[in-house]
C-alpha cells in the first residue's frame, strides 16, 4: 500500500475546517461514513478517485493535499527531542510516527514551541556572553549581588517594620523629642542614655564622610555639609545602631540572608528606616500626608526632612488600619544607574541596565528641581501616575561639586486621584498615557522610535534599503 495514499488526519482535518459531520462528508464523497472513519484513522487508503472527488467538493489543491508531510513532521519531532533536556525520556521513534499520523497539528505546534523555546535560548546565551565579556561578571543572577538582596528584603516586608515604627515613637517619648528643636533633643538623649557627644566638623577635616561614629573618644562627627535634615537623620540612625541592634540583628537573622557584607547592609537600611520614622512619625505623617493629598513641598516643610526622605517615606506607609497611596520609588542618576528602587504599586523594574528613555524621571535632570508628572502605560496595559524631580546630595566644595540624582514617585493611575499632582490629568482615558516599558530589551514596543537595543526576544532583520522609525527591524519571536 502507497504510504502517501494514508492522509487520514489531513481528510479529518479538512472536515473539521468544512465544520461537517462524518456522515455529511461521506455523502458528499459518495461513500459510507464507515469508510470514511477507517480513513480518517489511516485504516484505509485515500484513492485517486477519491482525491480527485476531495478537489472537485471542497476545492483543495491536490498537490500540496497528497505531499508527506507526515516525514518532516518526524523529524522535526526527532530533532526536538534530542535536545539535552529530554535525556532520560523514554521517547521512541514509534511515538513520534504516532503522532504525526494521530494529532499533526499538535506535532507541529511542539516543534514551533521549540524553535521559539531555542532562539530565546540563544539570545540569552548570547547576551551572557557579552555581559560577562564585558563586565566580567560572574554572576548573572540578582542573588549575587548583596544590595538585591536588601532590596528584596525590604520588598517582602512591603517596606513597612511595625517594630521599628514603635521604636522611633518610643524614642519620642523617652527622649522627650519636640518637634521645633529636634537636632537638640536627638543629643541630648545621645549624651544621657549613651555618654556619646556630637560635634560638627569642617568639610576638609571630615573627608568624603558626612558622618563618623568614633567608639574609643564616644563621639558623634558629623560634616557642616550636611543640612539640618541630614543631621537630624544621621543622629537618629546612629542611636538605632546603639540602643537597637538587637532588633535590627534579629530582622537581618529572619531574612536568612547569604553573607556578611549583605546583613551589614541590610542593618544600615533598617537603621536608615528607623531615622526616618524618628524625622516622621508614623501617626502624624500619615493623618498630614492625606490632608494635603501628598503635597512633598508641604511635607518636607512641615517635618523639616528632604525631598528624597519624604518621597521614601511616603512607601512605608503600610501600617493595617492607616495604609497611604501604595507608592512605587527610585532614585537613579544621569547616566541611569540606579541606586534606590521600591516597587510598592507593582511597577516593574529592570533589575540590570537601562530604564526607559520614555519615563517622566529621565525628563527631570532637564529642569533641575522641578516637578514633572507623566500618566505612562506599560506593554500590559497596566497604568500608572509618577511624578520625578531632581535632588542634591552633598558635596564637599568646588573641588568635589554635589551628586545629583532624579527621584521618581508613583502609583498605580486608579490611585492617583487622592495626589494632588495628578489634577488635570485624564486619569480615565489609556489612549492619552504615554507608553513606556521596563527598558529596550525587555519592551515589545518595536515602534519605538527611542529604542536603543533590539528586544531579546526578537530577532533582528538588517537590510540596509530600508530606515523606519527605529534603527532596527525584527522578525516575529518564533522566527528562524
Amino acid at each position: 500500500m502507497d504510504k502517501k495514499a494514508m492522509l487520514g488526519p489531513k481528510v479529518r482535518r479538512l472536515r473539521r475546517d468544512q465544520g461537517l459531520t462524518q456522515a455529511q462528508m461521506a455523502e458528499q464523497l459518495g461513500i459510507s461514513p464507515s469508510y470514511l472513519n477507517l480513513i480518517e484513522h489511516n485504516q484505509r487508503p485515500v484513492t485517486v478517485p477519491l482525491l480527485l472527488k476531495l478537489g472537485q467538493q471542497f476545492g483543495v489543491d491536490l498537490q500540496s493535499f497528497a505531499e508527506d508531510d507526515e516525514s518532516r513532521l518526524v523529524a522535526g519531532l526527532r530533532e526536538v527531542f534530542a535536545d539535552q533536556i529530554f535525556d532520560g525520556s523514554d521517547i521512541k521513534n514509534q511515538d513520534f510516527r504516532e503522532l504525526a499520523a494521530v494529532a499533526p497539528t499538535l506535532g507541529q505546534a511542539v516543534v514551533a514551541l521549540y524553535r521559539a523555546y531555542r532562539g530565546s535560548r540563544d539570545d540569552l546565551q548570547a547576551l551572557a556572553e557579552r555581559v560577562a565579556d564585558r563586565e566580567k561578571l560572574h554572576l548573572v543572577q540578582s542573588s549575587g549581588f548583596p544590595q538585591d538582596e536588601v532590596r528584596d528584603l525590604f520588598q517582602a516586608h512591603s517596606n513597612h517594620f511595625p517594630e521599628l515604627e514603635a521604636a522611633a515613637e518610643a524614642l519620642w517619648q523617652d527622649g522627650r523629642l519636640e518637634k521645633g528643636d529636634l537636632y537638640r533633643g536627638l543629643a541630648d538623649y545621645l549624651l544621657n542614655n549613651h555618654s556619646v557627644r556630637v560635634r560638627l566638623l569642617p568639610s576638609e577635616v571630615m573627608g568624603y564622610a558626612v558622618r563618623r561614629f568614633d567608639r574609643h573618644s564616644r563621639r558623634i562627627l558629623l560634616s557642616e555639609m550636611l543640612a539640618p535634615s541630614g543631621r537630624n537623620f544621621q543622629l537618629a540612625c546612629q542611636i538605632a545602631l546603639l540602643r537597637h541592634r538587637e532588633l535590627l540583628n534579629r530582622i537581618v537573622d529572619d531574612a536568612n540572608l547569604s553573607g556578611d557584607e549583605a546583613r551589614r547592609l541590610a542593618r544600615i537600611g533598617l537603621a536608615n528606616y528607623f531615622a526616618a520614622a524618628v524625622l516622621m512619625p508614623y501617626d502624624r505623617f500619615w493623618e498630614a500626608a492625606n490632608q494635603v493629598r501628598y503635597d512633598i513641598e508641604i511635607l518636607r516643610r512641615r517635618f523639616d526632612a528632604s525631598f528624597e526622605q519624604v518621597c521614601q517615606r511616603l512607601t512605608t506607609l503600610n501600617r493595617p488600619g492607616a495604609k497611604g497611596v501604595p507608592f512605587f520609588f527610585m532614585r537613579v542618576d544621569s547616566a541611569g544607574n540606579v541606586s534606590k528602587r521600591f516597587s510598592g504599586a507593582g511597577f516593574h523594574f529592570a533589575r540590570f541596565g537601562g530604564g526607559c528613555p520614555r519615563w517622566i524621571v529621565y525628563e527631570a535632570f532637564r529642569t533641575p528641581g522641578k516637578v514633572h508628572s507623566q500618566v505612562a502605560r506599560m506593554p500590559d496595559g497596566t497604568t500608572y501616575f509618577s511624578i520625578a524631580r531632581t535632588v542634591a546630595k552633598a558635596g564637599g566644595g568646588h573641588r568635589s561639586p554635589p551628586q545629583l540624582f532624579a527621584i521618581a514617585l508613583g502609583c498605580d493611575a486608579q490611585h492617583a486621584a487622592q495626589v494632588t499632582y495628578a489634577d488635570g490629568f485624564d486619569l480615565d482615558n489609556n489612549d492619552a498615557a504615554t507608553p513606556i516599558g521596563v527598558n529596550c530589551r525587555l519592551c515589545p514596543r518595536l515602534d519605538c522610535s527611542q529604542r536603543a537595543f533590539p528586544p531579546l526576544n526578537h530577532r533582528l532583520i538588517v537590510d540596509e534599503n530600508l530606515r523606519g522609525l527605529s534603527p532596527y527591524l525584527f522578525a516575529p519571536p518564533s522566527a528562524e
